[in-house]
């Protein structure tokens, strides 16, 4: 087992369900994407606030990144500007919030602070990082599980008895849980997404997700580079534009 798989793992103590939040059946309006019960019925009170606000470098800014969506079958195929300025600038800039409904993924005009009080996104974006809004991310509660040995193709149903999680960077005391490239960058549960063979290659692990109002969807990230991915992937050589996501996603 790969040593970030295994620390993911060790790390993350939390259960599928967020305090506040109900039960995790959905409805047949689930599956085409339809709002339902609402999970989560208000916000949640975050730990370790001041903590996140200076490791994740937030700022009471809204970006300016752009999220856009095609259409691919029954698949929405979504581009996510997740550069924060590039890689030096990156700390001096927010996240981008991002919410997924019916009519593809959509962005969430608010700051990374007012993102500590909100129900209205569902996973934010900053560089290479990705956090869910619940546990330590955010007020909401929603949810994830990684599906190491399935093929997104091929998932087109939650398994029975399967747990989600939600996210748990901090340790009780508010001491960061990093991820284990010591680049200070917290241990997220949607990690196993990426490799670092000399460049930042693309796994293929699908994840789904559990939402707030119950629904559930797959995602997998296809791309972090504008351009080059497959030969990151392939040959480890770096590709250009980073930052850049490529979602394929579809409600199940």
């Amino acid at each position: 087992m790969p040593l970030r798989t295994l620390m993911m793992l060790l790390t993350i103590t939390s259960t599928i369900l967020a305090p506040g939040c109900g039960d995790d059946t959905t409805s047949d309006e689930a599956s085409n994407g339809d709002t339902t019960t609402s999970r989560c019925t208000e916000a949640q009170e975050v730990a370790c606030v001041d903590d996140m606000i200076l490791d994740l470098s937030f700022h009471n800014t809204v970006s300016t990144s752009t999220v856009e969506n095609s259409q691919d079958g029954a698949d929405w195929v979504t581009s996510v500007d997740a550069t924060a300025g590039g890689f030096q600038n990156a700390a001096n800039n927010p996240w981008v919030y991002i919410k997924f409904t019916a009519q593809g993924a959509e962005k969430v005009e608010i700051s990374d602070e007012e993102a500590l009080e909100s129900l209205e996104w569902h996973i934010a974006a900053h560089r290479f990082k990705l956090r869910l809004n619940s546990g330590n991310g955010g007020p909401s509660c929603v949810t994830a599980a990684a599906m190491l040995e399935s093929d997104y193709t091929t998932l087109n149903a939650s398994p029975d008895g399967l747990t989600y999680y939600e996210e748990s960077f901090y340790s009780a005391d508010c001491t960061l849980i990093e991820d284990s490239y010591g680049l200070g960058s917290p241990q997220v549960f949607m990690s196993n997404w990426w490799e670092y063979p000399g460049c930042v290659a693309t796994t293929g692990v699908p994840y789904l997700l559990q939402l707030d109002d119950g629904r559930i969807m797959k995602l997998k990230v296809e791309a972090y580079y504008a351009s080059g991915q497959d030969s990151c992937n392939a040959h480890g050589s770096m590709g250009s534009g980073s930052g850049n996501f490529t979602w394929r996603w579809r409600f199940l």
